[in-house]
């Protein structure tokens, strides 16, 4: 195994071994405005005590230039990934003096041009273990210090990290700022943002305590930035915290940057969060993705009490930051925010994530088993996330939120800055709750899998709830019938707890019967067939968004079991998506069916049912609302649909050409025209001229993203082919443009100028896994899968490379059950009594 791949057992050695005391860090980034300089100086002093004679510290990077251990120069002894320390003391001071490398991929320290303005900008990136791309450091959550950040930088440049400046002092040809020490945090979540961001300040006020916040961007993203509503929502949800952890936010200041090429949605460094600037919006954006930012916002301060203050011990209770992050800010965005419906999304988005990762054969426990830092970074999933939050708000409902809440405040008292396991939080929830959580932890923490529950409605009049894999659930069950308007309305709703396969309810019969009404529990719901009977011709009559959005994830989960017929889906979401009023839903249903047109139909059905979709879409584009946020959806939805059917090419090229004709209100945004010049060109309908005239009009990071991305759609084998090369072969791409030529490559319908290229596929993913950052291997073993080839290949690999690295196989492993899905349900919807 390499050096570069820490494990859980040799960290917990050196964590009973040390104790760190203190860092300090000093950045010398004069150099980054200069594209031929490709590292920077990077020179740690590490305080600690010591149990040992010898340890390591952690590294990754250019070159180690010096190591002095208790003020004596000592030899280096650096293997590309570890720096051998020995002759320790009890008390130490170490200092490294190294070279780290500017990162393309996202990961480190990441370094962008601006094509708009030709400005560079760089910022960090570490979870779960790149804070050693960037300085010398133990790097493990457990090992907590306070950190000193010296920057020296070009003197017009921004410079942020986790503390407020304490000094900043011109020098020759820059500046070098130096920031307060911070409280006592893991390395994963120091931070350091440098460039000439453009910034917006504000406060919050408490209580007796005064936050300073901060919102920062690119500057040539300040003409879109809504810094007025992002601290809004920054507000709510600091005083909603504050009241309801009782513990005040703790890291002194409050900044939020949003960053380009960003691999993730957001990161919670305290004081300096950063997010991906996807959330700042170019053009026009639909209420669902202001709700989702929001999300976004309260879900990284959320991670401010569960994961900063208190930390795991190890990655295998990542859970007990991320689930709670994800629980928390969907409770604060419905609690807080204007977004009071937000658990809509939840239900309808987040857990559909859940449901889909609870599935896979490479499943795992909430509470997981993480060897080493591989498997780490892979467990970013929807089990730590999405899972965790449902049976979050399970336990809520089961103990009582009162109880779950103070549990919490007496979690942060007693481990604050400090690390834990699951022990520690269900002695403190079970203490509040008078319950012993052990059996409750172990039939949801410590199981993989997710319950399917179905009514079973009697002959006598009789009702049960049929549950696969047994679990205590307590739920609510709804009865709705159609009221004097003929809406389905709730008119009865009953608590019930479940612990077996089959439980007898007394319910009255109704034309339609929602299990897990309200939404209280992690469980796939079947409709029972006079339910789904119901749902057929009146799905749009149901009034409550939650209901409604509970119903289309339970016939989204019937389509992918193949239980229910893709072209009945698609009937339910061409009749009923038009009326679809929650803009969360409508985005769900406008990706879902066509997904379940490429992925669950076989293979002859697909071009007649593209064309109804497109067509579908078509005309809800034109019959939408001005300015409305559905008439964006549909407009994307068009985009979309379009690039698997040419038929509306001419009429998108002349939306897109100046006084040609448009929908009413139409905002033709610079990512909007992207996604139809991608679509045209996915159909062969757009030409190298097309969109190099597109670029010129849209010269920016985005512009050149999505520009890559409608380059190499195009159907003609030379461009498939020279995607292939970059894509293998360039090492100058940058993540973003690496993800955009990749999405190229496998766009469109015309799979059979690709599907030749899947024995090379498993023939380059071992070198790749090998050769590339862990998130460039990702993006590449993903992305690349040939879903045209056949199960016997993907087996063919796994049998012959039983050895491969367990990241990498949980990769081919996932993407082959996704095939062996999509042809399972290829093959039921082939069956007559379901095609008729």
């Amino acid at each position: 195994m390499s050096t570069a791949n820490l494990t859980r057992a040799e960290t917990a050695e050196r964590s009973r071994a040390i104790d760190v005391l203190g860092y300090r860090v000093e950045l010398d980034v004069l150099g980054a405005v200069d594209r031929e300089v490709g590292t920077f100086a990077t020179t740690t002093t590490v305080e600690f005590t010591a149990r040992t004679s010898t340890t390591w510290l952690d590294f990754l990077g250019a070159g180690v230039e010096s190591v002095t251990v208790n003020g004596a120069d000592v030899p280096v002894d650096y293997d590309g990934a570890r720096i051998a320390l020995t002759g320790l003391h009890e008390s130490n001071v170490v200092t490294v003096g190294a070279r780290g490398e500017y990162s393309r991929s996202g990961e480190g320290l990441h370094r962008f041009l601006d094509p708009a303005d030709g400005q560079t900008y760089l910022y960090t990136q570490y979870e779960p273990a790149d804070a050693r791309r960037v300085f010398a450091c133990f790097e493990q959550p457990d090992l907590k210090a306070p950190f000193t950040f010296v920057v020296s930088a070009p003197r017009e440049w921004e410079v942020v990290s986790n503390q407020r400046v304490v000094e900043r002092e011109d020098t020759t040809g820059g500046q070098v700022v130096t920031f307060a020490p911070t409280l006592s945090i893991s390395t994963y979540i120091t931070a350091v943002v440098a460039g000439p961001y453009h910034r917006v300040d504000s406060e919050w006020s408490g209580g007796d305590v005064t936050i300073p916040l901060g919102v920062l961007c690119r500057a040539s993203l300040a003409q879109y930035l809504d810094a007025d509503t992002i601290f809004e929502i920054t507000r709510q949800g600091l005083g909603f915290f504050t009241e309801n952890f009782d513990y005040p936010y703790p890291f002194g200041k409050y900044d939020q940057v949003f960053v380009p090429e960003y691999n993730l949605g957001a990161m919670e460094n305290p004081g300096c969060v950063t997010f991906t600037e996807a959330y700042v919006f170019r053009g026009a954006a639909t209420d669902s993705q202001y709700e989702g930012r929001a999300n976004t916002i309260l879900h990284e301060m959320a991670h401010m009490w569960f994961g900063d203050l208190v930390t795991m011990v190890w990655w295998d209770d990542l859970w007990l930051k991320e689930s709670f992050a994800d629980y928390m800010g969907a409770l604060a965005n419905a609690e807080a925010t204007r977004w009071t419906d937000a658990w809509v999304a939840f239900a309808n988005r987040r857990k559909a994530w859940a449901y889909l990762q609870d599935q896979l054969p490479t499943t795992h426990p909430i509470v997981a088993d993480i060897v080493d830092l591989e498997a780490a970074k892979l467990n970013f999933d929807g089990i730590t996330y999405a899972k965790g939050a449902s049976v979050l708000k399970q336990l809520v409902a089961y103990a009582g939120r009162d109880a779950f809440f103070e549990g919490a405040r007496r979690y942060f008292r007693a481990h604050a800055f400090g690390n834990t396991t699951l022990t520690d939080l269900l002695t403190e929830l079970s203490a509040t709750s008078g319950r012993d959580l052990t059996s409750w932890a172990r039939a949801w923490l410590q199981t993989t899998g997710v319950s399917a529950l179905s009514l079973q409605r009697g002959a006598d009049g009789c009702a049960s709830i049929v549950q696969t894999d047994p679990r205590p659930h307590r739920l609510g069950v709804g009865r709705y019938d159609f009221d004097d308007t003929g809406d389905l309305v709730c008119v009865q709703r009953i608590e019930v707890d479940l612990a077996d396969a089959h439980t007898p309810i007394d319910l009255a019969d109704a034309p339609l019967v929602l299990l897990n009404d309200a939404d209280l529990t992690y469980a796939k719901v079947r409709l029972d067939d006079r339910s789904l009977t119901t749902v057929e011709t009146s799905l749009d009559r149901v009034r409550d968004p939650l209901a409604r959005g509970l119903i289309w994830s339970s016939l989204w989960n019937a389509t992918r079991d193949s239980e229910l017929g893709a072209t009945r889906y698609l009937s339910m979401a061409q009749r009923f998506s038009p009326a679809e009023s929650h803009l969360t839903l409508l985005t769900s249903v406008l990706a879902n069916a066509p997904y379940a047109i490429e992925h669950f139909l076989p293979e002859p059905s697909r071009d007649a049912a593209r064309l109804d979709w497109l067509e579908l879409t078509w005309r809800a584009l034109w019959d939408a609302p001005p300015a409305s946020g559905s008439q964006l959806a549909w407009a994307r939805a068009v985009a979309s649909a379009a690039a698997m059917d040419g038929s509306r090419a001419a009429d998108i090229r002349s939306i897109l050409e100046a006084g040609g004709p448009a929908p009413s209100g139409l905002a033709l945004d610079p990512d909007l025209r992207w996604g139809f010049w991608g679509a045209l060109a996915a159909t062969g309908h757009a030409d190298d001229a097309d969109l190099d005239g597109e670029l010129r009009r849209d010269d920016t990071g985005s512009g050149r993203t999505a520009y890559l991305r409608a380059k190499f759609s195009r159907p003609d084998p030379d461009v498939k082919a020279k995607a292939w090369e970059s894509i293998l072969h360039d090492r100058t791409l940058s993540n973003e443009h690496l993800g955009a030529i990749i999405a190229g490559f496998r766009a469109g319908a015309r799979h059979d100028l690709v599907e030749g290229y899947g024995a090379g596929y498993f023939a380059s993913i071992g070198s790749v896994w090998e050769e590339r950052s862990i998130e460039i291997a990702r993006r590449i073993v993903v992305g690349l899968f040939p879903s045209e080839t056949t199960l016997d290949a993907a087996d063919g690999w796994l049998a012959t490379h039983a050895d491969a690295p367990a990241a990498l196989r949980r990769l081919v492993l996932e993407q082959r059950d996704h095939l062996a899905r999509d042809l399972r349900a290829q093959a039921f919807n082939s069956l007559p009594d379901v095609t008729g």
